[in-house]
């Protein structure tokens, strides 16, 4: 069995009055017996509240798809408590230790990547479960043998971008133009903070350390509203390739100060696709723009993204860009529950998740057993016509696999 934080006096009295309430006489663990608490820790306010709810909708989804309509596995109700850490490392913590002296075996959810790196060691010291939603950060992989990722990582991110590169080097080498062997230039442009920092230190390693690509970092303050020196230093690099890490409210001025720079016409410039409400930003630059992504709207056509539409329609709701990651979370959180026995043994539900393979809203799915990363299918995708993105080539899982990691 597990250890858990010593509960509260009021947590004592909340859990003995179930007992009284629920269980038969002489039978106390007959609440347990039926029902599973799974606690959802994810940013329903603040800055990827939009994120949050994606990863909600996509949740319901999956746990409804997963247990047939019932809400039941194996006989035993998934009791979804949410709580929202509002973007707050240490209100998300608050919250999980809350339900760990709660009993709950099982949480899920961070999308902001502070909040999941602070949650992981809490659930390593209390043997829980913890299924971390769309928070990116590699740091999440392997980190600890309770942890898993339900969605995608950087590493990943990067690895798609350099796939690629590889293509277009391919292509111009085949058309009588750079290739064969020349290295490839890359220009990382992003915001001189830790998210900018984080994707110049990915890329570095992926297309240049392990690519072979010449690797440059133009770094711009976040405060700054003129960009056109910024512009004007990527495209004097003279760069194949530029990968843009950007967010916040200059991203419109960023991508239009580079198109009148000339930057979109002379290199192949690859960014992420971002949640539906960010497509108006991309402006005009968006027809000359390489997308890597997670996922892109309506571009599966399986059982599980079906099954995902269906739902979503009854209930009026979108498909985005992290509605495949609580679906993920779902299906994961049902292998687990079925697998982890009558008492809900941790480390038999770890167990059932190491090299879990599974068909998720994107494609196949496995959770590597290794370090607990998610290998899954990637996508590059363009804006079409009507200024939605579409999918341009999809890549097989082990074509974008993260680097693999020990667990800590």
């Amino acid at each position: 069995m597990r250890r858990t934080l010593v509960p509260t006096v009021a947590a004592v009295a909340l859990a003995s009055a179930l007992a009284v309430s629920c269980a038969s006489p002489g039978d106390s663990a007959a609440a347990d017996s039926e029902e599973v608490k799974v606690a959802l820790v994810t940013s329903t306010s603040g800055p990827l509240a939009s994120y949050g709810k994606q990863y909600l909708q996509g949740f319901e989804a999956g746990l409804d798809h997963a247990t047939g309509g019932t809400g039941e596995v194996d006989g035993r109700r998934i009791t979804v408590l949410k709580d929202d850490d509002g973007g707050d490392p240490a209100k998300g913590v608050s919250l999980a230790k809350k339900r760990i002296g709660q009993d709950v075996r099982i949480i899920a959810g961070s999308v902001v990547s502070g909040v999941g790196t602070q949650i992981a060691p809490v659930a390593e010291q209390n043997r829980t479960l913890f299924l971390s939603g769309p928070a990116a950060t590699d740091e999440l992989t392997g980190v600890n043998k309770y942890t898993f990722r339900t969605g995608r990582q950087t590493h990943q991110d990067v690895v798609t971008a350099k796939a690629i590169l590889d293509a277009e080097a391919d292509g111009k080498s085949g058309s009588g133009g750079k290739g064969g062997g020349t290295k490839q230039k890359v220009v990382v442009l992003a915001q001189d903070n830790a998210f900018g920092q984080a994707n110049v230190a990915a890329v570095r390693q992926v297309l240049g350390a392990d690519g072979g690509a010449r690797v440059t970092p133009v770094l711009a303050s976040p405060s700054a509203t003129d960009l056109t020196p910024t512009a004007s230093r990527v495209k004097s690099a003279e760069p194949d390739m530029v990968f843009v890490a950007w967010a916040g409210d200059t991203a419109q001025s960023m991508w239009n100060t580079l198109d009148q720079q000339g930057v979109l016409d002379s290199s192949t410039v690859v960014t992420g696709l971002d949640i539906r409400a960010s497509y108006p930003v991309f402006g005009k630059a968006r027809e000359k723009l390489t997308l890597l992504a997670h996922y892109v709207p309506g571009a599966t056509e399986n059982d599980e993204a079906e099954a995902m539409r269906a739902y979503f329609e009854k209930k009026k709701w979108q498909e985005d860009l992290f509605s495949p990651d609580g679906f993920n979370a779902a299906q994961m959180v049902v292998q687990a529950v079925r697998e982890g026995g009558e008492d809900l043994d941790t480390d038999a539900m770890v167990e059932a998740l190491e090299g879990f393979r599974f068909a998720g809203v994107k494609g196949e799915n496995t959770v590597r057993a290794s370090d607990h990363a998610l290998l899954q299918p990637m996508f590059q995708a363009e804006f079409d016509g009507s200024g939605k993105p579409a999918v341009v080539t999809a890549f097989e899982p082990k074509q974008v696999a993260p680097a693999a990691r020990k667990i800590g």
